[in-house]
């Protein structure tokens, strides 16, 4: 019990040390796992590919020119839809895209128009919750919800981060893929954020390659109001443990380990940010402790198992 006592205490100092600690102040300009290409389409041999290409197939699809899965290949099927898209719309027929193209596959599409009031008052405590099931941003100002907006999340193949973040940056954008306005997130496996975008008719849609969007209006609204440090809880399905986890370890096995651990009480103070820390180790160590397990601070296959998760057993074969 001696050590138990002295490894809480030791958690309660390096917690309030690491909470305080600065984040980075911006991150590189390759900010967004999505796509934050702006560039011309073109049919060509080999065809261009990428998340862009999908965004367009998407919205051609929804708008009855594209008939087909979402490749994300610029191939003649999608070339040919997109000149019916402009011969219909009374556009010079090229086959291009570019802005101009992407402004009219806009259409009338518009965010809710949201009241004119003013905004959060002076010295309020602002947190920022996303619910990834109801795709649906809040923003809290003292803990009761301030305004509501709705958001596109990321793609079954490319999930946006669920666990407790900060926003680490706020920058200005052109209005291409990132749309005006852009809050970066401090996930420590890849460059996610809220921001806008030039594609309206994803909002509503898991659509994205892990970001959160919005209307470009919509987060004009709250861009001014958030400080740096704002917190965002970002609500949804875990990705559950497949192997072995130790210090150094980062991803969204991590933010389930941390969150299963807050659940049994040995993970009180620290947020579930995805990175295999001292806080996360420390967590770990009790937790052993507490089941007779030797407290490496490594959550291993006997710890994953103590704590209800159970490894693939193609993963328990090679161990």
């Amino acid at each position: 019990m001696g050590i138990y006592r002295e490894t809480m205490v030791f958690t309660l100092v390096l917690m309030l040390t690491l909470w305080l600690w600065p984040y980075p102040s911006a991150l590189s300009k390759e900010r967004c796992n999505c796509s934050g290409e702006n560039r011309t389409l073109i049919y060509t041999s080999p065809p261009l590919q990428g998340q862009d290409v999908i965004e367009l197939q998407f919205r051609l699809a929804q708008l009855g020119y594209y008939f087909g899965p979402l490749t994300g290949l610029y191939d003649w099927s999608t070339f040919r839809a997109v000149t019916n898209f402009q011969r219909h719309r009374g556009l010079p027929v090229s086959g291009e895209v570019n802005s101009s193209l992407w402004e009219a596959l806009r259409g009338d599409i518009h965010p809710t128009a949201q009241a004119t009031t003013p905004g959060p008052p002076a010295g309020s405590t602002l947190k920022i919750l996303v619910d990834t099931e109801k795709l649906r941003l809040y923003l809290l100002v003292d803990g009761q919800i301030f305004r509501e907006y709705p958001i596109a999340i990321g793609k079954y193949s490319t999930p946006s981060p669920v666990g407790e973040w900060k926003i680490r940056e706020k920058t200005y954008e052109t209005g291409g893929p990132l749309g005006t306005r852009w809050l970066g997130l401090n996930v420590p496996w890849g460059n996610y954020g809220i921001h806008g975008t030039n594609r309206p008719w994803s909002i509503g849609w898991a659509a994205s390659a892990g970001c959160f969007r919005m209307f470009n209006e919509d987060i004009e609204e709250i861009f001014p109001w958030i400080p740096l440090g704002t917190p965002v809880i970002v609500k949804g399905p875990y990705v559950l443990p497949t192997r072995p986890l130790k210090p150094g370890s980062q991803g969204p096995e991590v933010v389930s380990l941390q969150a299963r651990l807050r659940e049994k009480g040995f993970y009180l103070f620290g947020p579930t940010d995805g990175d295999y820390g001292v806080m996360t180790s420390l967590a770990i160590k009790q937790f052993q402790l507490a089941q007779g397990l030797k407290p490496t601070g490594i959550a291993d296959k006997e710890t994953l198992e103590a704590l209800g998760f159970e490894l693939p057993l193609e993963q328990e074969k090679a161990r």
